[in-house]
């Protein structure tokens, strides 16, 4: 398999400086030697991210931070994961904030027809202008990519919905903010709590969410991994920790699994943050995780 990296260094969506070197420090640990060991790596660079001065962080919107530029860079993006899949190779998309998500969604809608999104976040990321208690664009993206929110946003790259809402699967959530968990009701979402994961075990929770896939007679899925899904105490470098996380085990557990399904197709990795790490202990595990994940998916 062809493996694409695509750098995003954007903190825009989290504004919370530092995570835009994630993608330096992931190069820096040598994860093009890591995914070398099992698959062809072309690594593509890093995607322009436009400066912006913190005074016009709401010079766009008034209830969203950095929305021009987070737009610009997500349209840049889609169009990058679109010509990575037409070439018949896998992007993996390397953060920055988890606000790249809609991009990479886009672009993954565009070519193929009927996939799937596998969210696995503490977060739900499905907040939109109306709900947001922050202001964060990075709360947004699976939300924008349903069709949920600002047409800036759900707009991104072309018109319209990228992905139907009985194809969206959220793993890991524990930290859901008023308006998100009213859209989970509303849209009937397929949501799989820390606490449901670690009551009943990633193998019932995979089976759970692989009968709904193949149902829908689904042909590929869009993986995006956040860091923060598992517990603060082993992922000091990130910017938004929540307590009660899935452990490492359960982690690499879900991502093995996945992975033998075949069904991966593209991936973003997101929220690492080297400026809140603490002796590289997070950069390190995600090395680990990357590793891993790469033994399995083919």
């Amino acid at each position: 398999m062809d493996i694409n990296l695509i750098g995003v260094p954007i903190y825009y969506g989290s504004d919370i400086p530092g995570v835009e070197f994630g993608p330096k420090k992931l190069r820096e640990k040598n994860i093009y030697g890591i995914l070398s060991k099992y698959h062809k790596v072309y690594d593509l660079g890093d995607l322009y991210v436009p400066t912006e001065i913190e005074e016009n962080k709401y010079a766009y919107h008034p209830k969203m931070k950095y929305l021009k530029p987070i737009v610009e860079v997500n349209t840049n993006l889609a169009q990058q994961v679109y010509a990575s899949l037409s070439s018949g190779s896998f992007p993996l998309v390397l953060g920055g904030d988890h606000s790249l998500g809609l991009g990479s969604i886009s672009g993954v809608s565009k070519y193929y027809k009927n996939f799937a999104v596998i969210w696995v976040d503490a977060h739900g990321d499905i907040n939109s202008y109306l709900t947001t208690e922050t202001g964060n664009v990075h709360g947004m993206p699976l939300a924008a990519a349903m069709g949920v929110g600002y047409e800036d946003l759900t707009n991104v790259y072309f018109h319209g919905t990228k992905v139907n809402t009985k194809n969206v699967f959220i793993i890991g959530a524990r930290d859901l903010d008023k308006g998100e968990s009213e859209l989970i009701e509303d849209k009937n979402l397929n949501v799989y709590s820390t606490a449901r994961v670690q009551e009943e075990g990633i193998p019932s929770i995979f089976q759970d969410v692989m009968d709904k896939i193949k149902a829908l007679n689904i042909n590929a899925i869009h993986l995006s991994f956040d860091i923060d899904c598992i517990d603060s105490n082993y992922v000091p470098g990130t910017g938004t920790p929540v307590k009660n996380g899935m452990t490492v085990e359960e982690a690499k557990a879900l991502l093995k699994v996945l992975g033998e399904t075949k069904l991966i197709k593209s991936m973003d990795f997101v929220e690492l943050n080297p400026r809140l790490d603490k002796n590289d202990e997070t950069a390190d595990l995600c090395m680990d995780l990357l590793d891993w994940t790469f033994k399995y998916i083919k």
